[in-house]
């Protein structure tokens, strides 16, 4: 449910998890996909990059969309002080995932919502870490045979089988890792004047 004096809101992303977690409690809002740039030429830090894309995603939509609000959001996994991208294909996910056997991996989803009303810009980053169970080969790849997660940074889906890879979750809001932090979403968005139900 949504005030009808408030914003349109519009979600900066592609992302289907993305969606369907706003599907979960917003009736109406727009999800436009972004067109930027998301290297990290000028050697940020894993948390400042997951910051300045999630912010570089929500000005990209804004720039044509000035009386929406707009969500923009990035999610990063670090192990070892290394970013892990999307695999994209099985060989690299496999890669990925062997790499994380038996050691922890941190999840920075950072989220900017830009409001067209203050003029101003909330921002937020959560940590999520991931401790995965010692595993071999094989359960790697039974596991990404069953969830195909080639598109999911750190080479695995919450939303899907990806438990069975886990000795533990460190998080304050669960829904970060799936790909927004809901928690903090829904509270900023309560605050700007959105009757959630």
């Amino acid at each position: 449910m949504q005030n009808p004096s408030a914003p349109t809101i519009i979600l900066a992303s592609s992302s289907p998890y993305r969606r369907g977690l706003l599907d979960r409690f917003l009736d109406s809002y727009e999800a436009i996909s972004p067109d930027v740039d998301e290297s990290n030429n000028e050697g940020r830090t894993p948390a400042a990059l997951a910051t300045h894309l999630a912010r570089k995603k929500a000005e990209a939509v804004a720039t044509n969309a000035r009386q929406a609000l707009v969500i923009g959001a990035d999610q990063l996994a670090v192990l070892d002080d290394r970013v892990l991208g999307k695999p994209g294909d099985h060989q690299k996910a496999v890669e990925q995932l062997l790499a994380a056997s038996g050691k922890s991996v941190t999840f920075l989803t950072a989220v900017c919502i830009l409001d067209p009303i203050g003029r101003t810009r909330h921002e937020h980053t959560d940590k999520t870490t991931v401790h995965f169970r010692q595993f071999d080969r094989r359960l790697a790849e039974a596991y990404l045979r069953h969830d195909q997660p080639y598109d999911c940074a750190g080479s695995f889906k919450l939303e899907g089988a990806g438990f069975v890879l886990f000795d533990s979750v460190n998080a304050d809001d669960p829904t970060a890792l799936i790909g927004l932090p809901m928690i903090w979403v829904a509270g900023r968005l309560l605050e700007l004047g959105y009757l959630l139900p």
